[in-house]
């Protein structure tokens, strides 16, 4: 009898912690401050360990939670499949927690009576392979972002929740973060204490092989590399990087953070990433990123795109992004406001700057008009759909991409830019432009960081008072019209116009170098890598029309066994002609010839001048003094 009322009594307790509500967050003061103790030694196996201490005023019913929708990613990407050997104890006792049924990044517990903390500790078992995720430890390099270290309770804004946070590095290793320390001991480093949402914005690269140099402005590049061949960058080239800061400056007219750091990672170990924070940003480029310089303009427009984010999206965001805590679902509505526009001004800023040469722009602004006006997704797809793209993918591959669309928010977002400059350089006969823009919509004071929201109506309402135009109708248009091609008039009107020609521009050779494939887009419609896996098929285009998709493997072309040189000889020879190139192609068990009916030679974008004279795109790029 005894044990049934036991059994009874254990069944009812689970039951509670199962049907536990999760409170929702209130705008007061957490009651405390967190202590969190991560363990980032383990080089080898990528596992991080983690104790963390929270403190309780009250018994009763509590929800831990793991951080799910992430600011930047633009979905719910919380890595909560990598928390593991959860333990919660309570006066020394461990407590039961369940996971909750409905969102699993939600732990219950019951908080017994006279419990001031309780005592947690997990491990994050990072990725060690690309397949599990990207990859953030290296025998080199760690790439550390609190919210996979750390659990936050349930029931407040993140914003009022203290967190005094330290990590154990590998000894000798050198860790930069907007975060700044307060003490350390021996390998321990203390960080300032901070609210968590401060905290999950202020990751850290750390690496055995480190260098940071002082920018302007409270701005610190850090460098962390593979090898420290890497990191032996000219004077030269980091007064370019400190020319990104300067031109920045002139643009926005104040700097929305007390300092920024640069976190660049020269690596092709560590996994890619591009990730605005506040004060500081995670960047991983090529490791040759300075050594081989003069080779191509590679990832360097990276830095500005990322750095533009300060402001683009982090100071000034859609109203929509603004959340309480980690689990409220983020608004995308106007990604093509945050990350287009980011997109517009990370060109703008890399060509005033010289981490693009004004030529390697245009290059890019053709490639990326080209690319999205053959996209015929367009055709059934809008902009504004595009940007729920994040949640809808979780950013995988797609077989079809251009009948599919993806996050074409940036490059469409960036073309619908392009055209705001040009129209209000138009209607003000070049007197104002974009700059103007910036300096009112993003006016606020120096050294501060509390984001701002805005909408829509705030958009076209600042556009209005600098050449009262109808913007708010404009914008709609644009982001929700179903157009047979992308809008290039912000090229046509800031006096260029995009054309195709027989040879590729610089930066389209330095694209492909750096993917490994052959982009053959606008000529037979795919990209294909040098072993002859094709890995983009154009919706409509003469590859699909062949019958070949992404799993199509070419193993000859014209009866040559396929090479890049075999394949782009064929093109050349088709031209003006009326015979098909012949391709045999293996997918799965199953070889055939796919005849590709294309006699237009090759065809590469670029953007001509209209005339000689200067045009508005000119005058966008140009430096400021």
């Amino acid at each position: 009898m005894k044990l049934r009322v036991l059994a009874a009594a254990a069944s009812l307790a689970s039951s509670s912690l199962f049907a536990q509500v999760i409170p929702q967050p209130k705008d007061i003061d957490f009651p405390g401050t967190i202590d969190l103790q991560v363990d980032a030694t383990d080089t080898s196996q990528g596992i991080f360990t983690v104790q963390q201490t929270i403190p309780v005023t009250s018994n009763g019913p509590m929800t831990l939670l793991f951080p799910k929708w992430l600011p930047g990613n633009h979905a719910p990407r919380g890595q909560i499949e990598k928390l593991a050997g959860l333990v919660i104890k309570a006066k020394g006792q461990t407590l039961d927690w369940r996971r909750d049924a409905e969102d699993v990044f939600a732990f219950h517990i019951d908080i017994p009576i006279g419990t001031q903390q309780l005592d947690i500790s997990f491990k994050f078992l990072s990725a060690t392979e690309p397949d599990q995720g990207r990859v953030v430890v290296t025998p080199e390099i760690i790439n550390l972002q609190w919210q996979s270290v750390s659990l936050y309770p349930a029931g407040w804004f993140t914003r009022r929740i203290p967190v005094s946070a330290s990590v154990t590095w590998p000894s000798g290793w050198k860790a930069a973060t907007a975060l700044r320390p307060l003490s350390a001991d021996g390998d321990r480093v203390r960080y300032q204490t901070v609210d968590y949402e401060t905290l999950v914005d202020s990751p850290v690269f750390a690496g055995r092989y480190a260098r940071s140099e002082p920018l302007t402005g409270n701005v610190t590049l850090n460098l962390v590399a593979d090898d420290p061949k890497y990191l032996k960058a000219t004077p030269a080239q980091i007064d370019i990087h400190r020319q990104l800061v300067v031109q920045a400056s002139k643009l926005f007219g104040m700097m929305p953070f007390d300092r920024y750091d640069f976190l660049v990672a020269l690596t092709d170990q560590l996994g890619g990433i591009g990730l605005e924070h506040h004060r500081s940003s995670e960047n991983s480029v090529n490791p040759e990123y300075f050594t081989d310089w003069a080779s191509g303009p590679g990832r360097r427009n990276l830095l500005a795109h990322e750095f533009a984010h300060a402001w683009v999206g982090k100071y000034r965001r859609p109203a929509g992004q603004i959340v309480p805590d980690f689990r409220t679902p983020l608004n995308n509505d106007l990604l093509w406001a945050y990350e287009g526009q980011d997109q517009f001004w990370g060109y703008v800023l890399g060509a005033r700057s010289g981490l693009f040469s004004k030529q390697e722009t245009l290059d890019a602004l053709a490639n990326i008009a080209a690319t999205q006006d053959v996209r015929r997704a367009r055709d059934w797809r809008d902009v504004e759909d595009t940007t729920r793209d994040p949640i809808i993918t979780d950013r995988r591959p797609k077989g079809w991409l251009s009948y599919q669309r993806s996050e074409d928010y940036y490059n469409e977002g960036l073309l619908i830019w392009l055209e705001i400059d040009a129209l209000l350089r138009a209607k003000t006969r070049g007197a104002r432009g974009m700059d103007d823009f910036a300096r009112q919509f993003f006016a606020g004071p120096n050294g501060k960081w509390a984001a701002r929201g805005f909408t829509l109506e705030d958009i076209a309402a600042t556009l209005n008072g600098i050449a009262p135009y109808d913007w708010a109708n404009f914008l709609k248009t644009r982001v929700t019209e179903k157009s047979p091609n992308a809008p290039l008039n912000g090229l046509t009107m800031g006096g260029y116009r995009l054309v195709f020609t027989k040879e590729p521009t610089g930066f389209y050779r330095d694209a492909e170098k750096r993917s490994g494939d052959m982009n053959l887009t606008f000529s037979l419609g795919l990209s294909v890598s040098k072993s002859g896996h094709v890995s983009t098929v154009l919706w409509d285009g003469p590859a699909f029309k062949a019958g070949l998709t992404t799993a199509s493997e070419i193993l000859a072309v014209n009866g040559r066994v396929f090479s890049e040189e075999a394949l782009r000889d064929a093109i050349t020879k088709a031209e003006g002609g009326t015979d098909p190139i012949q391709l045999v192609v293996r997918s799965g068990k199953r070889v055939w010839t796919a005849p590709i009916l294309w006699t237009g030679g090759h065809r590469y974008p670029r953007l001509e001048k209209a005339d000689w004279t200067e045009g508005s795109l000119d005058r966008l790029l140009a430096p400021r003094n």
